[in-house]
């Protein structure tokens, strides 16, 4: 049964482990359906990267228990083998619960927990981490253990001494590598797509060979093999009038799931890339414009010198519906102010400055204010935030409820996060939708309909 690879903390090598199974097998001609707990861009594009099917996000807060079943069900039936990659500790779920987590995923799955331990400075205390783990939940199954960043033969010895009496399988001994070792920024991981450090497949596949035991480990590998979902099928909805949707997708923006694209392809809705990088313009059949997140912040000087792009987007802004998540929302402000001080000027189209501040990270509870784009007044949703800026305006008048700005410039929502109070957030009009929230739009229907509706596509259930 395909297992999950998670540790006690993150930052102990799970998606090295993962990786390296993925570079072990693809060596071997073998494919593996990778999966990646929460929300995480960044670790499911490396899990991307090397010539593996797409990684695949299962996020129970986001898209509900049954999604993450169906979705991991269709995509590891099409492999015989696949393996799911957790997320921060075992347990860290949603605030101070165990909703969400990694191992809410494996009970949900009834997928086996190969543990992955930083081992650094430790022998017998290692053992102390598993019994206290395996005996915390006695519904999970820890079924294999692989310690990191053993120091030497020694160390590895010592390791085996003090687990010799445990009823528990060692999958392999990882020594420290520069060479494996992932280069990180803020957000976590560098994205491949950001001129990220290139995963050098050949030698994660032979520092896997070396060092774990792969042919114990393929066996947690395997795929389910009964049929056991129910198809998530896009074509039961019926769109009557179809127009192409523009998407910002580059080195700059490339924070989306692979789901979103699938569910405006399947159903039938023409895809256009669009790109602020090069400079480009937006297509001119284009009826409607996605912006994801992604890194506009590093390239904030070369978005200001994208004067085709940046004028595209103002014309664009008349006529066509926007949609802006996270850093696509950034560029839709008047200036990205750097860490030196310096104002790079965006398209204007709304009234802020976004400057540097603390981290905002974490899933949020969405109640709709008024009828809009994307969510409808009183309607509950979820998404996610993640990001180190803030915006810089004065918008008293629209925090009062009574103004309107630039054309009725609303907020669209209200979001809280775990125990806190809920405060205004994002901008929207009939034609343009802005936010810090991300949002997984495939498995929210009525939130896709909305969407769908305001791309000015006709879209109704078929009965």
């Amino acid at each position: 049964m395909t297992c999950v690879i998670s540790s006690p903390s993150t930052d102990s090598g799970k998606t090295t482990l993962s990786l390296l199974l993925s570079c072990w097998a693809f060596s071997k001609g073998i494919k593996i359906q990778t999966f990646k707990v929460g929300p995480d861009y960044l670790d499911q594009q490396q899990l991307s990267s090397i010539g593996q099917p797409i990684c695949r996000n299962l996020d129970i807060f986001l898209s509900g228990e049954e999604w993450v079943q169906e979705s991991f069900f269709k995509h590891s039936l099409k492999y015989e083998f696949s393996l799911i990659e957790g997320a921060m500790g075992l347990f860290d779920g949603l605030g101070s619960t165990t909703y969400s987590s990694t191992a809410n995923i494996s009970k949900l799955l009834n997928a086996p927990i190969i543990f992955i331990v930083n081992a650094r400075g430790q022998v017998a205390s290692l053992l102390a981490t598993i019994r206290g783990f395996r005996d915390f939940d006695s519904e999970l199954s820890i079924a294999g253990i692989i310690f990191n960043n053993v120091s030497s033969d020694r160390h590895k010895k010592l390791i085996k001494e003090v687990f010799k009496n445990e009823d528990i399988e060692i999958l392999g001994f990882l020594p420290s590598d520069s060479k494996i070792t992932l280069n990180k920024a803020n957000l976590g991981l560098i994205s491949p797509m950001d001129n990220g450090k290139e995963i050098d497949v050949e030698y994660f596949a032979n520092f896997a060979e070396r060092n774990l035991n792969v042919f114990s480990l393929i066996k947690f590998l395997k795929s389910p093999q009964k049929k056991m979902f129910n198809s998530l099928n896009f074509k039961d909805f019926k769109i009557d009038k179809i127009k192409p949707i523009a998407i910002a997708d580059d080195k700059i923006f490339h924070f989306q799931y692979p789901e979103t694209k699938e569910f405006l392809s399947e159903l039938g809705i023409p895809l256009i890339s669009w790109s602020i990088y090069d400079d480009e313009e937006i297509p001119n059949e284009a009826s409607s414009l996605i912006i994801p997140g992604g890194f506009p912040e590093k390239y904030a000087d070369h978005i200001s010198n994208s004067k085709k792009s940046l004028n595209s987007l103002r014309k664009f802004r008349k006529n066509g519906f926007i949609y802006a998540e996270c850093g696509g929302m950034m560029i839709l402000g008047d200036f990205i102010k750097d860490e030196n001080g310096n104002n790079h000027k965006m398209s204007g189209i709304l009234p802020f400055r976004s400057k540097k501040s603390k981290l905002s990270v974490g899933y949020r509870y969405i109640e709709g204010l008024k009828n809009t784009p994307i969510i409808k007044q009183n309607q509950l949703i979820r998404g996610h935030e993640f990001h180190y800026w803030e915006l810089e305006n004065n918008l008293s008048e629209l925090d009062s409820g009574k103004a309107e700005h630039q054309k009725n410039l609303y907020y669209p929502w209200k979001i809280k996060s775990w125990k806190t109070e809920y405060k205004n957030e994002g901008f929207f009009d009939e034609k343009l939708h802005a936010s810090w929230i991300h949002l997984h739009l495939p498995s929210s229907p009525q939130v896709a309909k909305n969407f769908i509706d305001a791309t000015q596509i006709t879209f109704s259930k078929n009965s």
